[in-house]
Order: structure tokens, then sequence, then C-alpha cells
């Protein structure tokens, strides 16, 4: 007993930071219908600054966040103005900007792998190795520091999109932008705004990332299939469903580890998407798509 209530809490203290990785994608796509391909590409991005940042000048992975959040907020920015804003307006937006992500997502692994090669990196700070014990059971450090900041993180972006000017627009242009521009909207600089949170979270759980796993620049296509995993099952768009889906499937998939060993853990995201499509296609929290 005490082992599955063991399995549970490391379930738990990953789910936060899961979750903190898809939302940045599941904003993107509620706003702008756009299926970021290149989210965990990105992450990869913030992932080696953060490591650099600690190998070279001993700056905390937990630190890093007060400089990746805005230098990522910033090339999203840039990105979303070169790729994004000449066809924010087609019909066919969907369709162009997985082409557009994928290709992007190609091009940053070149990238990556051309400067930093294919070697596995890390970063080790103290609490990498620490465990904090209550009773029988215990919590790796890294991995409740990692949640406990991911959750504040996401506490904080949803004040900022409940209760500020800029976060009441973001919410309405994810309801319907049509309508939130006959209200006097600009949707195109939401749509910026957005992009470049949306990569700003991705850089905050790269930095996070750096701590938890290994990774390498090819590392993103794993992650993004986990990351649509999360999102599709709590339903394309929705921030809460992506919460509920993120500590579902980490829970999930530590079970599977525990049982059948960590390379069957993967398999719990893929079984999952494959089923949620099949099933319930709108995801937990979705609405239903009408032709």
């Amino acid at each position: 007993m005490n082992a599955l209530v063991q399995v549970l809490l490391l379930g738990i203290a990953l789910g936060g930071v899961y979750a903190l990785m898809a939302s940045g994608l599941t904003l993107i796509f509620g706003v702008m219908r756009i299926v970021n391909i290149a989210h965990a590409a990105f992450m990869m991005i913030s992932a080696y600054i953060t490591f650099w940042a600690f190998t070279v000048y001993q700056v905390d992975p937990i630190v890093s966040l007060l400089f990746t959040m805005p230098i990522m907020f910033g090339l999203g920015v840039v990105i979303y103005r070169v790729f994004f804003a000449s066809i924010a307006g087609s019909e066919k937006l969907g369709e162009l900007s997985v082409l557009l992500t994928f290709s992007l997502a190609l091009i940053l692994e070149g990238v990556l792998g051309y400067l930093f090669t294919n070697t596995y990196r890390s970063t080790n700070p103290d609490y990498a190795i620490k465990a904090i014990l209550f009773g029988p059971f215990f919590i790796p450090a890294s991995q409740l520091y990692a949640t406990v900041l991911s959750l504040l993180l996401l506490v904080v972006f949803w004040i900022f999109l409940r209760y500020s000017r800029t976060g009441n627009a973001i919410r309405a242009t994810t309801q319907n932008r049509e309508s939130a521009r006959i209200v006097g909207v600009d949707v195109e600089r939401i749509s910026m705004i957005v992009f470049g949170l949306g990569t700003a979270l991705a850089g905050a759980s790269g930095s996070l990332m750096t701590f938890l796993f290994s990774f390498y620049p090819g590392k993103h296509w794993e992650w993004i299939a986990i990351l649509l995993s999360l999102i599709v099952l709590g339903g394309m768009g929705s921030m809460f469903g992506a919460l509920i889906g993120a500590f579902l499937l980490a829970i999930a998939s530590s079970y599977v580890s525990f049982y059948f060993g960590p390379n069957w853990s993967p398999i719990t995201f893929f079984l999952a998407l494959f089923l949620i499509l099949l099933i319930r296609p709108q995801g937990l929290l979705g609405k239903k798509m009408e032709a």
C-alpha cells in the first residue's frame, strides 16, 4: 500500500511541471488556433540557455527564469511577426501553422545540434539529489520545487488573464475573435502578445526541465508528442483542461513505470491520445466541434 501511495506522490510531483509545459501550447491554440509543433523546441532553447548560465556563471536554474522567460517572450513576438502575422486571417491558418511550426522545429533542432551537438545535458544544483522525507514517503526536492513553482506561475498567469485589461482581451479573443474585434480589441496585437506569452511559458518549463530530465536537441519530438497528449485529453484550448490532463497522465505514467518499467511510461501518453481521439475527440473539457 505504501508503494502505491509513493508512486501517486511522485506522479503528482511531476504533474505541475507537465501542466506548465502544456499551458503555453494550449493558450496559443485557444486564441489563434495555431498548433505549435515547435513549442517543445522552444523549451530546448531555454534549456540550453539555462544550462550554459549554470555551467559558466553558476546561475541556479530556478533563478534563470528571470531572464529565460523575457528572452523567450521576445523570441515569440519576433517569430509571430515574421511567420504568422501575414497569415493570421487566412481560412487555412490551422493547416499552414502545422507546416510552418513543423519546419521551424526542424530548423531549431538543426541549429541547436550544430551549436551544442547531440550530447545529453542536464544541470545538477544541490537540490537535484535531495529528497524531502515525511514518514515512510519521500518526494525528490527537485520535483517538489519545480511543481510548486510551476503552479505559482500558472496562478499568476490566471490572475493576469482574469483581472488585467490585456487578460480580458485575451479571453474575449479566445471566445470569439470577430466579436472581440467588433468591441474594439486589437486582435492582431493580442495574438502577438499571446504567442509571446506561450513561448515564455515554454521557456519557464525548459529551465525547470534541466534539473528534472536530461535533454538534447532532438528530444523535443518526444516532448511535443507528450504535450499534445496532455492538451488533447484536457480539451484543446482549455487551460484548466490542460492542468487536469497533466496531472492525470503524470500519475498514470508513474504507475505504468512502477508496474512495467520506465521504458513503458511514454506509451501512457500515446495510448491516452489514441483513446481520447477515438472516444471523445473534444477532450474532457473541450467544446464539441460543429460543422
